[in-house]
């Protein structure tokens, strides 16, 4: 049957029909389980569709099942498990839970105990699951094309410990989204390529190493049915990959295996150089517990496969417009020991930092030295975000609680740090920090040090070392959420102090903005593109508000463990804390904030032939122009929504000797309805503000998420607020609409709101 075929022994021998572009497997070896990773070497290239370039789809432990002539490929179920000896009890977890056969195969020739399977369908299939994540994302309903798809030779090889199989796919769609309509030459037609690896089960001399919450690393979990009645069911191990030293005894010793990282070639200078700078600051930390070259950042050969599970890769992606990067591993199911480590970093990120770098100091304003700074503090940032995603892919885990630690860690989302000088002009050469933090090698030190002796009494004294140091530790649950209550848990963010910080960036903000205009271009560009430029600019103070409002009814806590002392348990972040927080926000509101110069104004032009306005930027109700009220309303709507957001309220409701909700929509009117009534534009923008506090005031009144106490305080806000505009003067379509509101229940929204454009990832 192979006769004319190409042969490829390996971990698992296949042969290939290069005249009927057919892949075949042999097999000689059943219910034999071994790890299968799917992944996505040749992407669609948006951000928003998510199917990357290099995107590595799920890791799955795997075997191959002969039935008579039909072979199966069975999933795993490695959640579930009895980490027993005794037969019988593994079994019964078998058979009480799911498995997932995901392909089957029929016998197409053998010899003896050895049997060939036809391979192709399976690899020219939707693996990665492109086609539900499409209509998920509303892009449109896309299936597989077999005609027009093809196995591909050129990454189909198979070695010792590996074998990797790749695949032309074309997707046939209709009704494409406007993504879609974005990035492919023909929208009803997306070809990408799928890859396959087997890979070969590590030996079993790893030894896993206990999760613990503070120790700042990923967490893998699985339920073992055969522990004690008297013990935990869920065991939770750290992903971490398998290093060990030559020389045990030695203090500094080479490892056994290095973990080396490979950068993709395709990387441009100078930003080759900075990402293979900034993946290389983890050396350091690895140095620090006693490994010699056991960490590397070296260029992928030319003819490497950046998908082959032999290499760990950073690879350099691009998107049609800026999105986040990514540090993903392959880890073995059964002990979280990584295999493989895969990092995406979004081309376009570094372009979003010069962008800001440029617009804060007016960079085209004939002194070189100013672009010269841009350049390198957006240089700064990707060596960074080399070091975070690479660190990922370590196995640890963000720390957003790193800023308030003197930048302790690149684990952390960073805003850039930017000052005035004696002068009072803006400097942007401490914007981001360069090396790894104190945080990061506490973490690399719990992680992956050798121990001699009681390894748990080790790892405790690791974790105790960085809290004697002060060092804090809160991740992505406590910080993602805008409701969130923790005072140092917040991305984009710098400082001790939020509030402090808010109030010095406001500064900086004010200077730049005083200077922005047509310094703020380079030569030959049209003045309608300042519309993008500003956008960063006005919005500068956005992330550090987002910091300083979680100390309003904020709960300072950390992840406490149970201890022989006292707990400490969680503290109320004291009131006058709150208040300044409260203040500081609210200045955030006031029209003299909002408002932007008359000679800035008169700049910024409609969009020049041939330019439109795009995601960047701000949206319009005046048609072509610029609308220098709207942009005042998203920037309004972004701070009111923080202080109005439904938990926090309801927290505020609950805490005592603290302030009040009472206080909180108070300041709200005093900074907008009840601000003493301005003319021009400054007056227009004043009045926008009192609709964006008014309609998101009713918003959460009508909100599930809102509780009845913190309602009954708006309600009473908002009738007594109709009785104040009927005394003092003020919109009277407001008052109709709150009256109207009293007696039906009903409200008939003035506006609808704006959304900010976007600014993560910066």
């Amino acid at each position: 049957f192979t006769k004319g075929m190409d042969k490829n022994a390996g971990f698992y021998t296949f042969y290939y029909d290069k005249d009927k572009g057919k892949v075949f497997i042999e097999l000689n070896a059943f219910e034999q389980a071994f790890i299968f990773q799917s992944s996505m070497p040749r992407g669609i290239g948006s951000n928003d569709i998510g199917l990357d370039r290099g995107k590595l789809g799920d890791t799955r432990l795997v075997q191959f099942e002969r039935y008579g002539e039909k072979v199966l490929l069975k999933q795993l179920n490695t959640y579930y498990q009895a980490d027993s000896n005794n037969d019988a009890e593994r079994q019964s977890i078998n058979e009480a839970f799911a498995s997932s056969v995901i392909a089957g195969f029929k016998v197409v020739a053998s010899t003896n105990d050895t049997v060939l399977i036809d391979y192709t369908d399976f690899l020219l299939s939707d693996i990665q699951g492109a086609g539900r994540s499409l209509e998920r994302r509303k892009q449109g309903s896309y299936s597989v094309d077999a005609k027009r798809s093809a196995v591909y030779p050129k990454r189909t090889k198979s070695f010792v410990q590996n074998t990797e199989f790749e695949a032309l796919v074309t997707f046939k769609g209709n009704k494409p989204g406007e993504y879609v309509r974005q990035v492919a030459p023909d929208a009803y037609s997306l070809t990408v390529h799928m890859h396959h690896s087997f890979i070969k089960l590590p030996d079993d001399n790893y030894t896993p190493r206990e999760f613990s919450p503070n120790s700042g690393m990923m967490s893998y979990e699985v339920k073992d049915y055969a522990s004690a009645i008297d013990a935990p069911m869920e065991k939770r191990l750290i992903p971490r990959y398998r290093l060990e030293k030559k020389n045990k005894n030695a203090a500094v010793s080479a490892p056994v295996k290095p973990i080396i990282y490979y950068l993709d070639p395709g990387v441009p200078e100078p930003v080759r150089g900075a990402l293979l700078d900034g993946a290389s600051w983890w050396n350091e930390a690895f140095e620090a517990i006693g490994f010699k070259n056991a960490y590397q950042v070296k260029i992928l050969p030319a003819d490497a496969d950046p998908m082959d599970v032999r290499y760990n890769v950073i690879q350099w992606v691009h998107r049609a417009t800026r999105g986040w990067s990514y540090g993903s591993s392959v880890v073995d199911p059964r002990t979280g020991e990584i295999i493989k480590g895969h990092v995406t970093l979004g081309s376009l990120r570094v372009r979003q930092d010069l962008l800001i770098a440029q617009g804060m100091t007016s960079a085209f304003d004939g002194q070189p030295q100013k672009l010269a700074e841009a350049k390198a503090m957006a240089l700064d940032r990707i060596r960074q975000l080399s070091a975070h995603e690479v660190g990922h892919t370590l196995g640890i885990a963000h720390n957003f609680a790193a800023s308030a630690n003197d930048r302790a860690s690149v684990m952390d989302y960073p805003h850039p740090l930017i000052t005035l000088d004696n002068k009072g002009d803006i400097v942007l050469n401490d914007g981001y920090d360069k090396g790894i933090g104190d945080w990061d090698k506490s973490v690399v030190a719990y992680g992956y040090s050798e121990f001699t002796g009681d390894e748990k009494a080790q790892l405790d004294e690791i974790q105790a070392q960085a809290k004697a140091k002060g060092l804090m530790f809160i991740s992505d649950e406590d910080a993602r959420p805008i409701g969130g209550a923790h005072p140092a848990a917040h991305m984009w963010d710098n400082g001790k102090d939020p509030v402090d910080e808010l109030n010095r960036l406001i500064k900086v903000r004010g200077k730049a903005l005083a200077k922005f205009g047509l310094d703020s271009l380079a030569q030959g560009v049209s003045l309608s593109q300042l519309q993008e430029k500003l956008v960063p600019i006005y919005l500068f103070h956005r992330y550090q508000t987002q910091a300083a409002v979680k100390l309003i009814a904020g709960v300072d806590y950390s992840y406490e463990l149970k201890s022989n002392g006292p707990a400490q348990g969680s503290t109320i972040v004291a009131a006058n804390r709150q208040k300044a927080a409260l203040n500081a926000i609210l200045a955030t509101l006031d029209s003299d904030f909002l408002t932007l110069p008359e000679a800035t104004l008169k700049l910024i032009l409609p969009k020049a032939y041939g330019e439109y306005r795009n995601r960047e930027s701000f949206k319009s109700r005046t048609g072509l122009t610029f609308d220098a009220v709207s942009i005042a309303e998203v920037a309004a709507r972004h701070s009111v929504s923080l202080l109005l957001n439904p938990q926090r309220l309801n927290r505020l409701q609950q805490q005592t000797n603290n302030i009040s909700v009472e206080q909180v929509i108070e300041g709200l009117f005093k900074h907008s309805i009840k601000a003493p009534q301005r003319s021009g534009l400054a007056g227009q923008i004043q009045q926008r503000v009192a609709n964006v506090v008014v309609e998101l005031m009713m918003q959460q009144l009508q909100s599930d998420n809102v509780s009845p106490e913190v309602k009954a305080v708006l309600y009473d806000k908002v009738v007594s607020l109709a009785k104040w505009i009927e005394t003092n003067g003020g919109s009277a379509l407001l008052a109709q609409q709150i009256k109207w509101f009293e007696k039906t229940g009903k409200w008939n929204a003035q506006i609808k709101l704006l959304p900010l454009p976007p600014g993560s990832p910066i």
